[in-house]
């Protein structure tokens, strides 16, 4: 019997972590590297599991993005995972719909970059990608980031103004 758990990253023991980022380097096939990792903590963790086995994980962490003029505190999604052997079981829809109420109450909307794998997932649950231009915010000002345009997800939509850039703010490795 499964269970989902919620916790943050402070609540996580060491073997808990270490659990999860072994999941993440098997779903990801060694392509998760550490700054992924650390992308994903500082914030609250869903976490399905079978006794003390890990299926599926997922987190949501605080970004700030500027959209039309404002910066807006978003509920990006990061490390989201099902254990090869778990999949197409409702796992990843579980942790989803945690991490979306955590969204729903707590951020103004909600982002995070789909894989190929994981873009029909977002979709079925309402996503919606982003049909305007992508940048981040680093040291040297606001640089496009064209490889992330198509491929970034939110929900739910803030007001859909593609002329406006969403500009999320900076961070070591992949920005999105």
């Amino acid at each position: 019997m499964t269970e989902l758990r919620i916790s943050h990253t402070s609540d996580l023991d060491p073997g808990e972590l270490t659990a999860v980022r072994g999941l993440l380097d098997a779903a990801f096939d060694g392509d998760f590297s550490d700054e992924d990792f650390e992308h994903g903590l500082g914030g609250l963790h869903a976490r399905v599991l079978d006794g003390t086995a890990l299926l599926a994980h997922g987190s949501v962490i605080q970004r700030r993005v500027r959209h039309a003029g404002r910066w807006r505190r978003v509920g990006y999604v990061e490390a989201l995972a099902v254990r090869a052997d778990a999949r197409r079981r409702g796992l990843g829809g579980q942790v989803m719909a945690a991490l979306e109420h955590v969204i729903g109450r707590a951020y103004d909307f909600g982002a995070l970059s789909a894989s190929d794998d994981g873009a029909l997932l977002y979709a079925g649950r309402g996503w919606q990608v982003w049909p305007g231009r992508i940048s981040g915010l680093g040291p040297e000002g606001v640089v496009r980031l064209p490889d992330e345009e198509g491929t970034t997800f939110v929900w739910p939509a803030p007001d859909h103004r593609a002329d406006e850039d969403l500009v999320f703010d900076w961070r070591d490795g992949d920005v999105l």
